[in-house]
Order: structure tokens, then sequence, then C-alpha cells
């Protein structure tokens, strides 16, 4: 009788309560201690990246100390064009060891919006997100929910999947349109590293790195490239070349409802290592990381950079012009 009243409560335990599984909170309460109770992380990763029709695809590694310090590498697969993400005590950094340089910023990043990059950011808009959506597949925890791009508002939901040791194996960002832009393949996560004394220091890590790709460097601008997109009612008026010392400028000038500038210039890199102190936050355009300011956008691209400016426009529209800036020359 005892043993059938033993069996009866288990029976109960499983259909009642789902004994002997996580439920969907017991996993994210996991998942934020491990990540968040642990000294740190390195994980690596491949990361493929929709940008209109082009796809762009990067070798990521992203390094965590616990208080405050991160280290991003990315590394484009089809030119070796690596750029570094660094923050710690002094601010946030991106770093483009080909060009001798790196952007200073005065910024919250990465806590003012999603990293696909990033454990915490990915746990942070699970647990935001009352309304998320949750299933067990072939042994693995998979999670939808919104995210926060305010960089890119057509970015709307994440699906991501951890396995069944609660380790990340693969991270999709989704437009509204349901279309993944952006997808993270994890290959490996290691939640006791072992990082040297100053693995987070600016100075340590432009002496170190290992350059293997080649530096794009150009002294004219055979093909001036134009934005694929317009506001309506405003058009080129303007097109302007200009000298430099060690190469060329294109100032474009378009004027109408919605006016802006677009500069384009060679690429050089610096004899000695520059630190460029800027406002605005750090922001992937096409191939590459740059600016987003209030009213501006900077980037690199294949050997040019790229500076839009407006005083009219917002950040949405002036990311819709930049994102439609195409690496071929096309028509006015």
């Amino acid at each position: 009788m005892k043993k059938l009243g033993l069996i009866m409560l288990i029976l109960v335990c499983f259909l009642v309560t789902g004994c002997g599984r996580n439920s969907e909170n017991d996993i994210l309460n996991d998942l934020d201690k491990k990540v968040n109770n642990s000294k740190g992380y390195v994980m690596t990763a491949t990361l493929e990246v929709l940008n209109n029709d082009d796809i762009y695809n990067y070798e990521v590694e992203t390094a965590y100390k616990k208080d405050n310090y991160y280290k991003i590498t990315l590394t484009n697969t089809s030119n070796n064009h690596e750029q570094i993400i660094l923050k710690n005590d002094d601010g946030v950094y991106v770093l483009t060891p080909s060009l001798n340089k790196s952007f200073k910023f005065q910024s919250d990043w990465p806590y003012n919006n999603s990293q696909v990059y990033l454990l915490q950011s990915i746990i942070n808009d699970l647990e935001n997100d009352d309304k998320r959506e949750f299933k067990e597949d072939d042994k693995n925890y998979v999670f939808t929910s919104n995210v926060n791009y305010p960089n890119n508002r057509n970015l709307t939901s994440q699906k991501v999947t951890f396995d069944n040791n609660l380790n990340l194996t693969e991270a999709i960002v989704l437009d509204s349109d349901d279309v993944p832009n952006m997808t993270l393949k994890v290959k490996d996560i290691d939640f006791s590293p072992s990082f040297k004394k100053n693995y987070f220091d600016l100075e340590e890590i432009m002496s170190t790195v290992n350059l293997e790709e080649e530096v794009v460097e150009t002294s004219a601008i055979d093909d001036v490239i134009y934005p694929l997109a317009l506001p309506e009612g405003t058009k080129l008026t303007n097109e302007e070349k200009v000298s430099m010392t060690d190469g060329e400028r294109v100032i474009l000038t378009f004027s109408g409802d919605k006016p802006f500038i677009l500069v384009e210039e060679t690429v050089s890199a610096m004899d000695e290592f520059t630190v460029i102190p800027t406002m605005g936050e750090p922001a992937m355009f096409m191939d590459s990381l740059g600016v987003l300011s209030d009213n501006s956008i900077s980037f690199t691209s294949g050997g040019i950079n790229y500076y839009l400016v407006s005083d009219v426009m917002n950040q949405d529209e002036l990311l819709e012009i930049a994102n439609s800036i195409n690496v071929l020359p096309t028509m006015k």
C-alpha cells in the first residue's frame, strides 16, 4: 500500500509540476547565474550579417571579465579585416589595427542596446520580455524574444538556442518580416578563462595584435559611390573632388526636403597609433564597425572613409542612407 502511494505521489508530481524537468523560469535563472556569477568567459563563433542583399561573414571572439571588461574581435572572413570593440576602465574603443587607429567613446555600451555576441545581452533580452516563447527541441532549450536595436529598428526579435548544459549554441536576430539578419553560431565557450594582466589594455592589444590582412590604402578615388536610397524630394546638387596631402576627398551635397552631405576620402594608415575621441556609439555598417551619432555616421569600407551628416534627418533616416551605400559604383 505504501509502495502504491509513493508511485501515485511521483505520478502526480510529474503531471502537476513537471518534476525532473526544468521549467522555463528555472532555466532562465540558471542561465543568469551561470553567466553573471562567473568570473568571465571566452566565446568563439561565426557571425553572418545580411545587409540589403549582401552577406558578410565574420569570425568572432568575445572575451568578458567580471567588473565591466569586454573585448570583442570581429574578423571579416573575405579580407581578414579585423576590428576590436574594447571596454575597460578608461572607456569604450573601436580599434582598427590595420590603420593604426582607434575611436574612443564615452558610452554606456554594451548596456544601451542588444548585442548578439554577448551572453549577458541575450539573457537580459529574454528576461525583459514577458511574452517570450519557450520550447524544448531535441534536448535543446529554444527561446524567442523581443530585442532592442535602436540603431536598426527593423530588427525586432531573436531566436536563441541553448544545449542541455545551458551553453549557447545559436542566436538568430530577425527583422519584422522574420528574415534572419544576423546569425551567430557558437563554436566554443570557456567559463574558466585565464586572462593575462594587461589583456584588456588598449596599448597592449595594439602592440601584440597579429595582422594577417593586407592593409587597403588608397591614394585616389577612381569611382565615386552614390547611395541607392534617397529621401523623397532630395537629390544630388553638387559634387566636388579635393586633393589632400596623401589622397583625395569627394564631397557630395544633396539638397531638398532632407538635405545631407556625404564625404568620401581615401584611407591611409597612421604613422603612430592614434586615438580619436568621438561622440556617438559603435555601430556596424556594411562590412565594418563605425560611429553613429545623433546627426552623423562614419565608417570605412574598401579603402574609403565615408562620412554622412545632416542637420535635419534623424538616426533612422541617416541609417537608411548609410545602409544603401554600395561598394560598387552606381549611377547618380
